[in-house]
């Protein structure tokens, strides 16, 4: 199988490939910085899926992976979160009665669930804890966005800018999606001297070390593989 890994930056993207420069594996891994934001993630990640298609060795998986914000307590610094839910919190309307999702409008998604039985075994050797990731076009600021957020997303452990995006582009070629993060700061007031993006880092290059074995012996055949938007 041949994995897509997507990630934000170069820094991200590095930390990823460190992982597989010591080993030889049966996998082909393509680790690609795919911008910041869901749309530029959206678009990177829709050109790749389909330049490999084209020429005949299409993906069989796509790991959108970085570092992000973790709700405390449940995700400290330095751990691993990895999404069974990847939702964007502001695809939507602001109304009179707060806000409404894109999908009780009608149309569109705002959720991808990754394959059920690929998160038990990627949170098993990685130790990652699993909840919703949240996709978010600003990041949050304050406690009072953090609050709202996780009244509106209870199972939520984690933001970052790009999981959705990756996810969208994945569904369009029915490919199935995780999002792996590992958690450099806070979600909330923004104090850049409590960040620990090195150590967020470090985590990610360990957690790809020890999921490359998962991915490769995983069946993308089995009938909860490809994953569908959640439309509800």
């Amino acid at each position: 199988m041949r994995i897509l890994v997507a990630t934000a930056v170069p820094a991200e993207r590095d930390a990823v490939a460190r992982a597989f420069t010591a080993a030889t594996h049966r996998t082909t891994y393509d680790v690609l910085a795919v911008g910041v934001g869901s749309a530029a993630a959206a678009a990177s990640t829709a050109t790749a899926l389909t330049t490999a298609a084209l020429t005949g060795n299409p993906y069989g998986l796509v790991v959108s992976a970085g570092i992000g914000g973790g709700f405390q307590p449940e995700a400290p610094l330095g751990s691993l979160v990895l999404s069974d839910e990847i939702t964007v919190v502001d695809l939507g309307a602001e109304t009179p009665d707060g806000f409404v999702p894109v999908t009780e409008l009608g149309f569109g998604a705002v959720s991808h669930r990754p394959p059920e039985s690929l998160v038990r075994e990627v949170a098993a050797v990685t130790g990652a804890r699993t909840g919703t990731v949240l996709t978010v076009n600003t990041v949050t600021g304050s406690a009072e966005r953090a609050a709202e957020l996780r009244r509106r997303h209870p199972r939520a452990l984690a933001e970052a800018m790009e999981g959705f995006g990756v996810a969208e582009a994945a569904a369009a070629h029915t490919v199935p999606v995780l999002e792996l993060r590992a958690v450099s700061n806070p979600v909330g007031p923004r104090d850049r001297a409590a960040w620990r993006i090195g150590d967020a880092l470090a985590a990610l290059t360990e957690a790809f070390g020890k999921l490359a074995p998962v991915m490769e012996s995983w069946n993308p055949h089995e009938p909860n593989g490809p994953h569908e938007p959640d439309e509800s």
